[in-house]
């Protein structure tokens, strides 16, 4: 059975759970039947993946994730392989489809042994069955040791449906969670796979949707969506022949306090190269010359804290950027007051979530873009309770601050209090400095140039995150955020299909 691409959509696993059944019910297929092809895709993806492993560890658990792994090992021992098969609990416990799995390995002559304290000297990879989606709660300690044991091994870990420990719903570990080299997961791609600590343990997702897939995503409609180069194509089209200028936008990016003036410069080149029509930047006055001086198409000026100059500029853009570099001096507040007050769409970042987090206000005109960090302290609350639940933080923070929100990190995702989406794209060597302030000048500029703030949010964090993924083919460690500039503009200007 053939893994597809990976899915647009994304599920709780408790849509799955449902879904998957009446899906099921819809084609007259029993649910063992499900099992059957959920342990052949695992198996098919083994072969491929591993060919010299002639030995195979099979741990299997007591729910229905341990009779898929029933059904693996019975296809390899089946195919030759040496199977040795770990039972977690008492199998003899086993019951409903799981059972008739377990009763179907022992009846092709497998075995069934308690986890021993070291792995098998002969065993070539491991396949993970142990914990599947239906757990909410800490893996107990007898599961705890036996991860333990596995993630120590140099032995490649193939994960059935999820990782064992890890929450399909957040990607939260559960106390302790499989670091799989890949995962193959069924009918319904779970949303908790994709985003916060999952990227430390799910490795390569693979998804297989058992023949079945067309039937769950008519009874099934999803949680959350992933955002695609589509998105990109269907958002910035061919331009109009006779463009000018004052058809793409006027951009104002606001920041660039004593000493942080390289961060508004990295926003403002952004967002020009991102299509931007005009782009200006309103900052300290020692920054302007070296501003004008690198990138003579930005329109710098410094601000002496006359609230006309505010005014005027106001007046003068249909899209302002406010935080990069913005500090939280006497200055840096002056000019947030002046700046958030405004009815022009507003695109709100760095020391310019700071300040709101201390005069919270809800408006609808705006992006707000956090990372973990910035989002605790907006909620009031710990990073280690954002990242916890990554999809009810960037909710709560929609519903408390209104507008579209992108909450930052691996897996970003983006709530406009209706609709929540996902990210997948990215990588490591984002963790540096300046990132956040180009992701806010892409943001703005797609903005300026009349997508909604919906799409300017989607598309900007996909293309951005593209671009450092295009930068990452020549190595994660010293990347600059300067360095996405050329894939940015590539990326702004999309292949449409015909």
């Amino acid at each position: 059975m053939e893994q597809a691409q990976l899915p647009i959509q994304l599920y709780t696993a408790e849509q799955v759970r449902t879904g998957e059944q009446k899906a099921a019910a819809m084609l007259g297929l029993d649910m063992y039947r499900l099992m059957e092809r959920a342990g052949a895709a695992v198996f098919e993806h083994l072969v491929q993946a591993y060919p010299a492993s002639t030995t195979v560890l099979v741990c299997c658990g007591g729910g229905n994730n341990g009779g898929d792994g029933y059904v693996v090992a019975r296809l390899a021992l089946e195919a030759g392989y040496k199977v040795i098969l770990w039972g977690l609990g008492d199998s003899a416990n086993l019951t409903g489809d799981a059972a008739i799995a377990r009763q179907a390995w022992l009846d092709a002559g497998g075995q069934i042994t308690p986890p021993a304290s070291e792995l098998p000297p002969s065993a070539g990879v491991v396949v993970d069955a142990l914990l599947g989606t239906g757990l909410n709660g800490p893996v107990r300690e007898n599961a705890a040791d036996l991860i333990r044991l596995l993630n120590r091994s140099s032995l490649p870990i193939l994960s059935v449906d999820i990782p064992s420990g890890l929450c399909a719903d957040t990607g939260q570990v559960l106390g302790a969670a499989i670091r799989a080299q890949a995962t193959v997961t069924f009918i319904g791609c779970k949303q908790g796979l994709l985003t916060g600590k999952a990227a430390n343990y799910v490795g390569e997702l693979l998804f297989a949707g058992l023949d079945v897939e067309s039937a769950f995503h008519s009874v099934c409609q999803p949680a959350v969506g992933r955002v695609t180069e589509d998105d990109v194509a269907q958002c910035l089209g061919i331009r109009d022949r006779t463009a000018h200028k004052g058809d793409h936008g006027r951009i104002l990016c606001v920041g660039g306090d004593h000493g942080m003036g390289g961060a508004i410069r990295l926003a403002a080149e952004a967002a020009a190269r991102s299509g931007a029509g005009l782009t200006a930047v309103l900052t300290q006055p020692d920054n302007v010359l070296s501003i004008v001086s690198a990138i003579p198409e930005i329109m710098a000026k410094g601000w002496q804290e006359k609230a006309h100059e505010v005014s005027q500029k106001l007046a003068w853009a249909n899209v302002v950027v406010l935080g990069p570099g913005l500090g939280q001096s006497d200055w840096s507040k002056a000019l947030f007051f002046y700046i958030a007050a405004t009815d022009k769409n507003l695109v709100l970042d760095a020391d310019g979530l700071n300040l709101l987090a201390l005069s919270p206000d809800y408006k609808n005109n705006r992006i707000i873009t956090p990372h973990p960090g910035e989002a605790a302290r907006l909620l009031n609350c710990s990073v280690a309770d954002v990242e916890a639940d990554r999809f009810a933080a960037v909710r709560a923070l929609q519903q408390k601050y209104g507008g579209v929100v992108v909450l930052k990190g691996a897996g970003s995702l983006i709530d406009n209090g209706t609709d929540c989406w996902l990210c997948a794209a990215g990588n490591p060597g984002m963790a540096t400095g300046g990132m956040g302030d180009v992701l806010s000048g892409v943001i703005g500029a797609l903005v300026a140039q009349g997508l909604s703030l919906t799409d300017a949010a989607r598309v900007g964090v996909l293309i951005h995150s593209m671009a450092a993924d295009r930068c990452a083919m020549d190595g994660e460690r010293g990347m600059l955020a300067s360095d996405l500039f050329p894939h940015i503009r590539q990326l702004v200007n999309p292949k449409l299909r015909t």
